[in-house]
């Protein structure tokens, strides 16, 4: 058997590409978009990739098994479970609780693990050349390493009124399943820290069913369904805005993008004339560099592993717009933003001084130290702004600060005062950053930067309140 595990840091999400090298024959899990990683591994082992799996209806990504399909000319397996509204709008193979499906000599079995989604399944697969025993468990968004999937997504992100309570009650009932299971078998999860998928995901990248057993909460709560319910629904994190829009492109027919795309350079007068129309400008620079000098209007979201992230809350996927970056990190950048169906990009600018050729000045970030801030904040007559998210703010938060979480800022300019001095903070200054931008762009003037946020005022011995 060949194994081998693809993981996008970007979205802390996994993939699978596993195949049997006695019949060159290979199968994928969850593809993500950008699908030539998949073609070179299978060239590079002399595989032919026939079976493409998904394990449900992702939220968090753009799968890529049409992609890969159209390529390929494999056969794409997808869950028949779930019952009405549950249903793949594109031709592919059914799968329901107990089929098996072989991959040359691998065998993989289909289990409904529903709870995450009501069509989530699990693969179990065996190597039967090696053994009658399964080595090795895809569970999706159903188990990850010490927590599991969440089920308040349909309902938070995309407005699917009274699953998440149904859910998590699917979800005690799916955890049965895994523990009736063997101990020794490899557990291989959709995702890893930092997705949002789950609220405390592990940074390893597998684990075995008997680890979890004994590590993970959900299996603190085997004889107690009430208080396994209330522990999964309580303290989710924020769903990015973008999920709801995944879980449409993932199960309708949608265009397919078959290659990463070549991003036309602007030059001056075209990236002059492209901001008058109102197309949004991404500075994708490290948050110090932008906040020397960068174009008005411009929203800085760094290239890092969550720049696709910000980019699905502050772009839609009708506009187009442009991208502030160095021609060596268009690439990447590219991958990341497709990932998320994010194609629609105008063009890109490699510097500022692309703006500056216009005859246009650019502005500077209002950065302002501890002391700084202690000594604004003791004259009583400026509001305080934490954008971190709901759950950390209500966690330990300074004392006074209003709570507007970055994400949905937009629609809560409201709550940001232009009469007083305002100073906005996050965790560690990413955030910050994103938000300084948009309320520049949005015609602040009385705006400051704690840039290093909670971060530094606890780690200097400062209080909070919760």
């Amino acid at each position: 058997m060949f194994f081998q595990h693809i993981y996008d840091k970007s979205l802390a999400q996994a993939s699978y590409f596993i195949g049997c090298q006695k019949a060159g024959v290979a199968a994928v899990i969850d593809a993500k978009r950008d699908v030539d990683t998949y073609l070179e591994i299978a060239k590079q082992n002399n595989m032919k990739i026939t079976h493409i799996f998904e394990t449900h209806i992702h939220a968090d990504f753009l799968a890529g098994s049409r992609e890969l399909a159209a390529l390929t000319g494999a056969d794409m397996y997808l869950s028949a479970e779930g019952g009405e509204g549950w249903e793949y709008e594109f031709a592919h193979k059914p799968l329901k609780d107990g089929d098996v499906v072989m991959v040359g000599n691998l065998k993989i079995e289909v289990i409904h693990t529903p709870g995450h989604t009501p069509e989530s399944i699990s693969f179990l697969l065996t190597d039967t050349p090696a053994s009658d025993e399964p080595v090795m468990l895809f569970t999706g968004d159903f188990v990850f390493v010490g927590d599991i999937g969440r089920p308040d997504l349909l309902e938070k992100a995309a407005g699917m009124k009274g699953t998440q309570d149904v859910g998590a009650h699917q979800m005690f009932n799916s955890i049965k399943k895994f523990d009736a299971l063997s101990d020794f078998i490899q557990v291989w999860p959709g995702h890893g820290a930092g997705s949002a998928c789950g609220k405390a995901l592990g940074a390893v990248p597998s684990t075995t069913v008997g680890y979890e057993k004994a590590r993970n909460w959900a299996f603190r709560y085997e004889n107690n369904e009430p208080g396994f319910v209330k522990y999964l629904l309580e303290g989710q994190p924020e769903p990015p805005k973008y999920f709801a829009m995944m879980k449409k492109l993932n199960k309708v027919d949608r265009p397919l993008l078959t290659e990463v795309p070549k991003l036309i350079q602007l030059n001056a007068a075209e990236l002059k004339e492209a901001l008058d129309k109102g197309i949004k400008l991404i500075d994708t620079r490290n948050k110090s560099e932008f906040s020397e000098g960068f174009i008005p209007g411009s929203i800085n979201i760094q290239n890092n592993n969550s720049l696709s992230t910000w980019a699905g809350w502050f772009l839609t996927y009708e506009e187009p717009f442009i991208l502030l970056a160095e021609e060596s990190q268009l690439d990447e950048l590219t991958r990341k933003l497709m990932r998320i169906g994010l194609d629609n990009i105008y063009g890109y600018v490699p510097s500022v001084k692309v703006w500056e050729e216009t005859g246009g000045k650019l502005e500077k970030e209002n950065r302002i130290s501890l002391e700084e801030f202690k000594s604004l904040k003791e004259s009583n007559g400026i509001q305080v702004v934490d954008l971190r998210g709901a759950t950390e703010y209500e966690s330990g938060h300074i004392a006074g600060a209003d709570n507007v979480f970055v994400g949905t800022i937009l629609n809560n300019l409201d709550k940001v005062s232009k009469d007083r001095k305002v100073v906005i903070h996050c965790q560690g200054g990413d955030r910050a950053a994103i938000g300084y931008s948009i309320l520049a762009g949005k015609g602040y003037k009385n705006v400051v930067n704690f840039s290093s946020g909670i971060n530094e005022w606890v780690n200097q011995g400062n209080p909070v309140v919760s």
